[in-house]
């Protein structure tokens, strides 16, 4: 995998990180014992960026990292984020973007991942309680002290982003974005970035695995896999939007590849733009890296823009409450 910027203040990874979600938190079943394999493996292979969260767990995530590649800190960046009020008991509270908290979660990450300081630090969704200049400015004070290298945020619409990068430089902007959800092409978060030279991060380039042809009905998902109440998941819609993965399919079959290496090969061709797709199986996160090296011809996007338009995709991508949380 290629070695980029991620943004213009001087991070660098690979293009292609792991999303390490999955393996302790809304996917269903855990099994750490994969997901610590799949971790080493990862890092053996190249992966150079692992991005977690508190509240993926909550903390369960960051403690996996921690007692798995700990001791292999010095291999890969890492990147974890902090939005909702979440107390050491691991109840979950409203949202919370006050300096005061950003310090409280940093300094507890720092615990669960063993680590005096991380590579990127996220605002993993906007406080609409909270001017986003207090917030930012709370996490400018812990990287002046050296405990984050790199400040980002995650679903942030662009006048935030704006008035954040205004306050204190934002290396990266994190947002759903793949042929399924192609929203930051239309709603100026892709511009914004490249206007201010902020890396852009695709998070669930496989369309939260749909993407891939693995998934063909809501009920084939763990009972506790939040996408079986996701509205693109919802019998009618996933109907729909499986017409699209069978076209990117056809196209794959073409070229030798797998859907998700092409869909995925797709996020990695758009300018300024990397991935953390996530997986919790070696076996899907070997798919995933080869995919870093399959070569797209312009015929080629121009044939998934055809397959997957911008808006082709049915159901919004959370329910509406998860909906109210994004791009504010």
């Amino acid at each position: 995998m290629k070695t980029v910027a991620w943004g213009s203040q001087g991070l660098t990874a690979t293009n292609e990180g792991l999303g390490a979600m999955g393996m302790s938190a809304f996917y269903g079943d855990r099994d750490d014992v994969e997901s610590e394999a799949t971790l080493n493996e990862a890092l053996d292979l190249g992966v150079t960026m692992i991005d977690t969260a508190e509240i993926y767990g909550p903390f369960l995530n960051e403690q996996l990292i921690g007692r798995t590649i700990g001791h292999r800190a010095d291999e890969y960046a890492l990147a974890t984020k902090f939005a909702r009020r979440v107390e050491d008991d691991g109840t979950i509270g409203e949202p919370d973007g006050s300096p005061a908290y950003a310090r409280r979660a940093l300094e507890r990450s720092l615990r669960n991942l063993g680590r005096e300081s991380v590579d990127l630090y996220y605002l993993h969704r906007v406080d609409p309680g909270t001017p986003i200049e207090e917030t930012v400015g709370g996490m400018a004070e812990l990287q002046a002290e050296g405990k984050v290298r790199y400040l980002g945020l995650s679903e942030a619409a662009p006048e935030t982003i704006r008035r954040a990068h205004a306050t204190a430089p934002i290396s990266v902007v994190q947002t759903e974005y793949s042929l399924f959800e192609r929203s930051p092409e239309t709603n100026g978060v892709l511009d914004v970035c490249r206007e201010l030279g902020i890396g852009f991060v695709a998070y669930s380039p496989l369309g939260r695995g749909v993407l891939t042809g693995a998934i063909t009905s809501a009920a084939s998902l763990d009972e506790d896999d939040f996408r079986r109440h996701s509205p693109r998941f919802t019998d009618e819609n996933l109907s729909r939007n499986l017409e699209v993965v069978r076209k990117v399919t056809e196209i794959a079959e073409a070229k030798g590849v797998t859907p998700g290496q092409l869909a995925l090969a797709w996020v990695l061709h758009q300018e300024g733009v990397t991935a953390i797709p996530g997986t919790k199986r070696r076996t899907y996160l070997r798919e995933n890296v080869a995919a870093a090296d399959v070569e797209l011809t312009a015929d080629d996007l121009a044939a998934l823009d055809a397959a997957a338009p911008v808006g082709v995709t049915a159901g919004e991508r959370y329910p509406e409450a998860g909906m109210a949380q994004v791009h504010l």
